[in-house]
Order: structure tokens, then sequence, then C-alpha cells
């Protein structure tokens, strides 16, 4: 199987419930801050073309990022590959993408995808990834999790056999914590409901399944795991409701859905201080298109783009009496207007810099606002 439509397929299955479907490449990376973990600040791009992140505290003041990166143009070498970026200032700056490599990588295993990092000290730290010995027939159960280590975040060495492999069924998107002297494994069963596989580790390497982590329609148990303090192991999810959050004091017995008030998908949580929390989730895709309806063909044009928050619509005749609304990247709507002649101007300008969404009837457009 190709393995482009393969990643399309493990991405489109993990977005289910949680955001409108696309292909995994129209989807950027956001990233927001939070004094409690909760309420979060407007979030803004961290990478485009990118999914599935995990984001980690590593040497004590760096923070690394890895995520599967959809670099332009398709099938070029960074096309559809786990990459890394670093921050060296509590998340402010981060550097460019760097694609990883595994070294020792069986030739005939699928690339690594799904990828999530674990700290072991200052010298080492370890990925969790999906792969599967040869190409597999769809995500089959010859789909299973592998690591491998390193000790600069970039070039990794693969550690032979599975570190977990469930023998009817695929595993995807893990997640993977130290906490209590024990680790915690997490991956999704299949559908919401159906809560996620959990396995522990006295060493990171051999896993021992315990009980499913149960859960309902409303709560995916795809994301990461987050250690809030010596007594909290906290797993940040997505859902129809948004991201949200559930607690624990030892990995088996949780506390309930707590709902955080953004709108996205895979979300990675670090805690940077004692009142300081970041996140790294899937923004909402970019969406384009233009219908044809009988002989009327439905379309409308928007400049300049990007502005300062002053735009021109230009529709056809087929769209008057429709509505412009506009929604910012979480999906909270921001401006509604009756479309009444081909010309429209509209004045966001009082709105933050960043990436707006443009709906019109079926068919969005995106818009950035882009201040001196």
């Amino acid at each position: 199987m190709n393995k482009v439509f393969t990643a399309f397929l493990f991405l489109l299955l993990l977005s289910k419930n949680v955001m409108p479907q696309g292909f995994p490449w129209e989807n950027p990376l956001k990233i927001a801050w939070s004094s409690d973990g909760i309420n979060f600040n407007p979030p803004v791009i961290f990478q485009d073309s990118s999914g599935v992140p995990s984001v980690v505290r590593w040497k004590g003041d760096t923070l690394v990022c890895a995520f599967q990166w959809f670099r332009q143009p398709n099938g070029s070498p960074t096309w559809d590959r786990v990459a890394v970026k670093f921050s060296y200032d509590n998340g402010i700056n981060w550097t460019t993408p760097a694609p990883i490599t595994v070294n020792g990588l069986p030739v005939n295993y699928q690339r690594p995808f799904d990828p999530t990092l674990l700290p072991l000290n200052a010298d080492s730290i370890r990925i969790y990834y999906s792969s599967s010995d040869g190409i597999p027939n769809g995500l089959d159960s010859t789909v299973n999790t592998y690591s491998a280590i390193s000790t600069d975040g970039v070039n990794y060495s693969f550690e032979p056999m599975p570190r977990v492999d469930e023998p009817n069924s695929r595993v995807i998107d893990p997640a993977v914590i130290h906490f209590h002297s024990i680790f915690h494994y997490l991956a999704p069963i299949g559908s919401p409901q159906q809560g996620a596989y959990h396995y522990i580790s006295q060493n990171g390497i051999n896993f021992t399944k315990v009980q499913d982590i149960p859960s309902d329609s409303s709560h995916n148990w795809t994301g990461n795991y987050m250690v809030n303090d010596t007594g909290e192991l906290r797993f940040y999810g997505a859902g129809r409701n948004g991201i949200w959050y559930n607690s624990t004091p030892n990995g088996g017995v949780w506390n309930g859905f707590i709902n955080t008030n953004l709108h996205g998908g895979d979300p990675s949580a670090v805690k940077i201080g004692t009142n300081n929390y970041l996140i790294i989730f899937v923004g909402a895709p970019y969406t384009t298109g233009i219908d044809i309806i009988g002989k009327d063909k439905i379309e409308f044009s928007i400049f300049p783009n990007p502005s300062a928050g002053n735009f021109t619509f230009e529709v056809n005749n087929a769209l008057i009496g429709e509505t412009i609304i506009i929604f910012d990247i979480a999906g909270k709507e921001i401006y509604r207007s009756e479309i009444t002649n081909n010309k429209i101007r509209v004045d966001i300008s009082n709105f933050a810099s960043e990436m707006y969404f443009v709906k019109v009837k079926d068919k969005s457009r995106l818009i950035k606002i882009e201040k001196e």
C-alpha cells in the first residue's frame, strides 16, 4: 500500500469525531499557554502541514516536540516524516523542523509514524512510534508500537522487537510516561467508547498488559500523558466537545473528564512552571473549494490576503442572500454578515494577527491578519 495513503488512513481515523475530516497535510499544529492547564490563551500556529504532536521537557531547560511532518512537495525526502523542533526559552521560540533518522530500522519496515517522546535522563531520550514489518493491508494487526533511543533527539538507534503487540488488533498513536517508578503505556483501542489499552513496564522496553481504560463516545483517548505533580498524572485527549484531560493518582483509576476551552485533536501538554502550561495540538484543517450548482458557479474571492484586518469579498449573484461567517483557528465564530451585494468589505482589524477561516455556504477559505 502507498505510504502516503497509509498515513492518510491512520490520521483520518484519529481525527474521527474530533474535527472536520480532510487530508492530514491540510492541518496545522497550534500552540497555546495556560496558568491552570484548563483555560488557555488564544492559540497560534506552531507548524504547518503536520499532525500527532508530542512535546516534553528534556535536560532541564529544553523542550522537544516531535510530530508527523508533511513538508511539500508531496514525495519529497521530508514528506510524511517524523520531525522534531527544539525550544530553549520555555516554548517562546523554536528551531526549524529536523526530520529524525532511525538507524538500524529494518529496510522492510514501514516508516515510523505516531511519535511520542519520553526523556530517560539528561543524556538520552526515547521515541515510541507505530510501524510494521512490511507495508500492511491498511491498519491491521501487523501495526505495532516500536521504539528507538537517541542522545541528541534527532538521530535514533532502533530497538529490536515491538514494545506492544496486540495479536488481533493494530496499536497506533501510543502515549508513554514514567510516573511513580513505572512506565505507563496507553493507546486508543478504536472508537472512543472502546477506551484505551493500558500496559505497564519497569524498564520502558518490556510491557505487560493490565486492565483497559474505559471511556464513552464523547472522549477519544488519542493524545498524550503529562505529569502535573507527584500525586497527579494527566492525560490530554480530544472529543466532540473539544480538548479535555483526565487525571489519575496511579495510572489505573481515573478521576473524570475536565473540558478545556480548546478545540482540536491529538493534544500534548507540558507543565513549564507552577502556573504555566503549554499545549500543542492539531488545529482545524485548511479547507478550500468551489461547488457548481446547476448553471451558476458558486465562488468568491478575497483580497488583499493577508491584510491588516480589512478584507474585500467579491461574490457572484448566486451567493447574494447567503451569510459570511468568520471563525478563529479554534473554531469560535468572530464575525457574521449577510451578503447583500457583489462586493462586501469586512473589518476585523481588532482581532489578533493569525489565521482565520471564512465560510460561505459549505465552502471555506483561509485568511490571515498580518499587522506591522
